[in-house]
């Protein structure tokens, strides 16, 4: 019998297998996002999306915008592109309906626009490095991957990967790699509308997160605006951090051009110089080369 997923697979690129990786984990992402992070261009990118949706790997959704018009396409994973990835990661095929719900789940998802955020600051290092051949974004998890047991705890510790859960949940990890310097990182994406208090509240779990794993990796706060971010400073000034931790504002980084990966990270208790991504690799306390994460 025909198997649709061998059929299809001679025609796919490395490029399509990333692609359609980010989409099965991270689950939607615009087309402007997949042409900067992948694709030397707009056009080529949306010729290839074209054929990846014709041989129906992916899906496509276009929101209304309020005020009259529409968004870019919107693009998720269809039930042959799962199938895809889930075979060539050799894991249990997904359910027949995987796709369909996906595809509900973010047409009528009110957290769209937190996860295509989320989405955006990992396709935006994504693309600084597909343009800056000494960089990589080596790793990207979800919050659903980041909340596995054991993702991040000691090899060889059982009893503390059966014990502990984490009572923070971050928007994702990834590791940023440059020259010699390796950079774990979580990410907390603000979208203004929770208080001050309950952002660095969060700062308790992660030290406890820390504690039980061993190790601390920057923490980034990447905030709804720089008038955001000065009044979180101020309340890290009167009670410092006890994490690595560091703040960027969209707002300040889109007005000067640069993106998560230049210097647009303040380090909390430093003064307020703005840093690289890369630059926080001295506040990486770790006793093991941090590359060799599970995924």
């Amino acid at each position: 019998m025909d198997d649709p997923v061998l059929r299809v697979q001679s025609q796919l690129t490395a490029r399509d297998r990333v692609l359609l990786g980010w989409l099965y984990d991270h689950g939607v992402l615009t087309s402007f996002q997949v042409a900067h992070a992948l694709f030397p261009s707009l056009d080529f990118c949306q010729r290839r999306l074209r054929i990846l949706y014709r041989l129906r790997l992916v899906a496509r959704f276009r929101p209304q915008r309020a005020d009259g018009g529409s968004y870019p396409y919107h693009y998720v994973i269809d039930q042959l592109g799962a199938e895809v990835v889930a075979a060539g990661r050799d894991e249990r095929p997904p359910r027949r309906d995987h796709a369909r719900v996906e595809r509900r789940r973010w047409t009528s998802s009110r957290t769209l626009e937190h996860r295509l955020g989320v989405n955006g600051f990992f396709t935006g290092l994504a693309g600084y490095a597909r343009t800056h051949p000494d960089v990589r974004l080596g790793e990207w998890l979800s919050e659903a991957a980041c909340r596995r047991l054991g993702v991040f705890t000691r090899r060889g510790d059982p009893a503390l990967v059966r014990a502990y859960q984490p009572r923070v949940r971050p928007d994702g990890y990834g590791l940023w790699v440059t020259g010699g310097r390796v950079v774990p990182f979580f990410v907390e994406y603000d979208t203004g509308g929770e208080p001050l208090s309950v952002l660095t509240g969060k700062l308790v779990g992660y030290r406890e997160w820390f504690a039980a794993m061993g190790r601390a990796w920057p923490v980034l706060f990447w905030l709804h605006s720089a008038a955001r971010e000065r009044n979180l400073r101020r309340m890290w000034a009167e009670t410092p951090p006890l994490v690595p931790v560091a703040t960027g504002a969209r707002d300040h980084a889109t007005a000067a051009g640069m993106c998560p990966a230049e210097a647009v990270w303040a380090v909390a208790g430093d003064g307020g110089q703005r840093s690289t991504l890369a630059d926080l690799s001295a506040w990486v306390l770790d006793d093991r080369d941090p590359t060799r994460e599970a995924a």
